[in-house]
């Protein structure tokens, strides 16, 4: 067993699964413990997930895993969470439909990648039938949405959109189409399917349907 596992088994303190937030050795345990999970829901789906798989394929011994998180549910809600917390930031452009086409090439790319849009898929399918996995779902989506709002909060000041426009409805609008493709068709992720998302919530928007 490494040090970093010796050493991530003394640190670990108590809490609900997947909710501390060590530094050091113990950091690193967790991050190649998430890496595997998402490896793992990217292959096998949720259904399959295992905890001592995990530990395993990620040389952690299970002791550690199972008193950490838990849960397989506790362990996705985790690897949610940081997921959320390292997606890159905003892009501001100045003009309503350049940020908008920024925030639809970033889930386009994302989606579109082959263990991205696998692990999405996976964790859509466990939240219809995992209440756990659902809430953290929600909390991803939410972070992000309140990451990209400001963008139409500056284009409302600006005069580009009405008064009382919903930014979350704005940001929601640009990737559901792109949700939509990813899960219900063999329809190319491409540049093309972007754009064109930003460019239908832009043009929604500025017709007031937000508002």
């Amino acid at each position: 067993m490494s040090p970093e596992v010796n050493d991530a088994a003394n640190d670990d303190t108590c809490g609900d699964p997947g909710t501390v937030r060590p530094g050091g050795r113990t950091a690193r345990v967790r991050a190649a413990v998430l890496r595997t999970a998402g490896d793992a829901l990217a292959e096998h789906g949720f259904a399959r997930l295992d905890l001592a798989d995990v530990a395993r394929r990620a040389d952690v011994g299970k002791s550690t895993v199972y008193r950490r998180w838990g849960t397989v549910a506790g362990l996705v809600a985790d690897l949610l969470t940081d997921m959320a917390e390292q997606s890159l930031p905003r892009t501001e452009t100045g003009s309503l439909l350049g940020d908008l086409r920024a925030n639809a090439e970033l889930v386009r790319s994302t989606l579109a990648d082959p263990r991205q849009g696998a692990l999405f898929k996976a964790v859509i399918a466990a939240a219809t039938t995992d209440a756990r996995t659902a809430e953290s779902l929600h909390r991803f989506y939410e972070i992000r949405v309140a990451e990209w709002a400001p963008c139409v909060e500056h284009a409302v000041l600006r005069g580009e959109l009405p008064k009382g426009t919903d930014p979350y409805e704005v940001i929601r609008a640009v990737s559901a189409p792109l949700y939509y493709r990813l899960l219900t068709s063999d329809a190319p992720l491409d540049e093309e399917a972007g754009a064109r998302a930003a460019e239908a919530a832009a043009a929604a928007a500025k017709a007031g349907v937000y508002a």
